[in-house]
């Protein structure tokens, strides 16, 4: 549906709604119809937005508060009450779970490796396994080795 008529419904109302001119004349085959979607399709998409991701995070450091920028985050690790947020520089915490970082950040970027891990695809150092078989993810400038669940062993495959 494109748009709609209301009640008590005009003549040059239907017509502008219906796409055609009363005179126009009208086509089988549905051609009309099919071009009036289509433009309306495309001014639609025109006016949609790409989604804007997460560019900062306010994170607590010791008793400071700091705004960290998204693109310098190396990973984030969620216990059950805190998310550690880890840059070369520095460790803080927030209060945001997991799930909710997921949905703001850029998915090019940040990947979920582990139901409470998500690591910048541009730090990843390289991938391992241990004697278990499990992977394993070094991150750049990190000694930590991020595990990474079965669930999400798919975004490796190829490396």
């Amino acid at each position: 549906m494109i748009d709609y008529v209301l009640k008590p419904a005009e003549r040059e109302r239907l017509a502008l709604t219906g796409g055609a001119h009363p005179q126009a004349p009208r086509r089988a085959d549905g051609t009309m119809r099919k071009a009036r979607c289509s433009n309306a399709l495309e001014r639609l998409a025109g006016k949609l937005e790409a989604p804007s991701h997460l560019r900062w995070i306010q994170a607590s450091v010791g008793q400071q508060i700091q705004v960290i920028p998204v693109e310098e985050v190396l990973f984030f690790v969620s216990d059950e009450k805190y998310t550690r947020v880890q840059t070369a520089q520095q460790e803080a915490l927030i209060r945001t779970p997991i799930r909710e970082l997921i949905a703001a950040l850029d998915p090019a970027q940040f990947w979920q490796i582990h139901r409470s891990t998500l690591i910048n695809a541009r730090a990843i150092a390289g991938i391992s396994r241990d004697e278990r078989g499990r992977q394993l993810v070094s991150i750049k400038g990190r000694p930590e080795k991020l595990e990474v669940s079965r669930g999400y062993a798919h975004l490796f495959k190829g490396m």
